[in-house]
């Protein structure tokens, strides 16, 4: 058990360490970065993120021997005269001392070379002239003889704007779907030569022009905003004839009911709980309290529940609301 636990810990350790020295990659860049002719001069410049005592430059279809450069910081730069040979995908990579470490290749990057010697391809654009945004537009190019595959070129892309694989007839077709005015722009084709060198081209061909025009709202968008809101406020209206009549009927019984309880307030009283509620949220009056002992009302004229002379005193609540007491002559009131 004490072996394989030290195994896995020297496993683990190793590969962190490996992680934690891995160099970071390198970068390459083109220049120029589009159509090279033969015979051109293009530098392949590659990016180094720390000091390198060796960078190497190699082509991934090893037509051509790989460079070499040493002892470099920041850039490398690798200068070609092109022939056909050089039309490729090329990567670097770079090398420290110490320790001594390679660092893995860069991303890679494609040097087409332009051979004017081929025919260039043919084009054709459908639907022509303006287009309404939202239109699938179709772009052909073809050449029968030499084409294995063919470019389409947007004006100002500096990379192909699309790749697309012949037909047995030699016709490739480009789809461009749902076209904004973002689209607009003049379109050439290109083909790679069939043969040994992946990346030889032809020239480029004639152009073709897309103008797209942006469409207005459809005129029965507007009708049918205007149907809604008409469906809308009749379905309102619908409601509200049918609501405010219910409120009314409600209104009306329950201002009958409280007239009926206003013309019993001097007949009989009235029996059910419910109307004694009622009649004094209707009469705006507080409710007597059952539970408590009935107190009489006084006659006009005398305010008092007591004789003549006498006067009220305080009283538990359990007893009589009042007592009377007769006077006292010492107070000089008899």
């Amino acid at each position: 058990m004490a072996p394989m636990a030290v195994a896995l810990i020297l496993g683990w350790w190793l590969v962190t360490t490996s992680r934690a020295q891995q160099l970071p990659r390198p970068s390459l860049s083109l220049h120029p970065s589009q159509r090279v002719s033969l015979g051109d001069n293009v530098t392949l410049r590659c990016h180094l993120p720390r000091l390198a005592s060796r960078i190497q430059l190699c082509q991934d279809q090893r037509l051509t021997s790989c460079m070499d450069k040493y002892e470099m910081q920041d850039v490398a730069d690798f200068y070609i005269t092109t022939k056909r040979e050089h039309a490729g995908t090329y990567r670097c990579q770079y090398q420290v001392q110490k320790p001594l470490q390679t660092s893995e290749k860069s991303d890679p990057m494609e040097l087409v070379v332009t051979d004017l010697s081929f025919p260039p391809p043919g084009i054709s654009l459908s639907p022509g002239g303006h287009v309404g945004t939202g239109t699938n537009i179709t772009i052909r190019c073809w050449n029968k003889d030499y084409g294995a595959t063919f470019l389409l070129h947007k004006d100002g892309c500096s990379a192909a704007f699309q790749r697309q694989h012949p037909d047995e007839g030699g016709m490739a077709t480009f789809t461009l779907f749902q076209v904004t005015p973002t689209d607009n722009g003049t379109y050439r084709c290109s083909y790679l030569i069939k043969g040994y060198f992946p990346l030889l081209s032809s020239p480029l061909g004639d152009n073709v022009t897309l103008e797209v025009t942006p469409t207005s709202a459809h005129p029965g968008a507007a009708v049918e905003s205007h149907r809604n809101l008409v469906v809308a406020v009749a379905g309102g209206c619908a409601v509200a004839f049918v609501f405010i009549p219910l409120l009314i009927i409600f209104f009306l019984l329950t201002t009958r009911r409280c007239q009926r309880l206003r013309d019993k307030r001097h007949g009989a009283p009235p029996r059910r709980p419910e109307d004694v509620q009622l009649q004094g949220q209707c009469l705006g009056q507080a409710i007597p309290n059952p539970n408590l002992p009935f107190r009489p009302q006084t006659q006009l004229g005398n305010p008092s529940p007591c004789p003549l002379g006498a006067h009220r005193t305080l009283s538990p609540m359990w007893l009589n609301p009042t007592s009377c007491a007769s006077p006292n002559p010492a107070d000089g009131n008899i």
